[in-house]
């Protein structure tokens, strides 16, 4: 397993769209706290994934990405707010392993390479945001994270299941 920076010439090339599509459609089924909610709608996960990899090519964003010698098999972003204010700072976002390499390692040498890139950047800080009632705290934390912040019910995973969202940040 290998961490990789996306080329931005190459974030919308089609083997890397399709195995990051794969992996993220994967990941909703297999509950993964994602952005959406199993069973996965494909194409929102495509127009979402096409807008993200059309801000790698822009330049504006920095996509790691997880090789396995064979494909691409989990991805995280830096995504920048745009502002001179902010530009010390990036927000860690779409951090996914497709299922079948979940266990190894792999979630860890993800965070482990976004942190290496976002000191290579010169980033001061990160920060991420997880769904609460899924114990992501405790992947999180051991990396670094604190807890900084909670908005009450923020997701709606059905009509009558909210959870929190809870805001983390890492100092670099």
């Amino acid at each position: 397993m290998k961490y990789l920076v996306a080329d931005p010439d190459e974030a919308l090339g089609p083997g890397l769209r399709a195995d990051l599509l794969d992996t993220w459609v994967a990941a909703t089924n297999a509950g993964g706290a994602v952005g959406y909610t199993a069973p996965a709608p494909v194409g929102k996960i495509a127009e979402n994934l096409d807008g993200a990899l059309g801000r790698v090519a822009a330049g504006l964003d920095l996509l790691g990405v997880l090789h396995d010698g064979e494909r691409y098999v989990g991805m995280g972003m830096l995504v920048s707010r745009g502002s001179d204010l902010q530009a010390h700072w990036r927000t860690v976002l779409r951090v996914m392993v497709h299922p079948d390499s979940q266990g190894t390692g792999a979630g860890r040498m993800l965070m482990e390479g976004l942190r290496g890139s976002a000191v290579d950047l010169g980033l001061e800080q990160l920060q991420l945001t997880i769904r609460d009632g899924l114990g992501l705290e405790k992947f999180y934390g051991p990396l670094g994270y604190r807890v900084v912040g909670r908005h009450p019910r923020a997701v709606r995973v059905a009509p009558d299941d909210y959870r929190d969202e809870i805001m983390l940040v890492l100092d670099l």
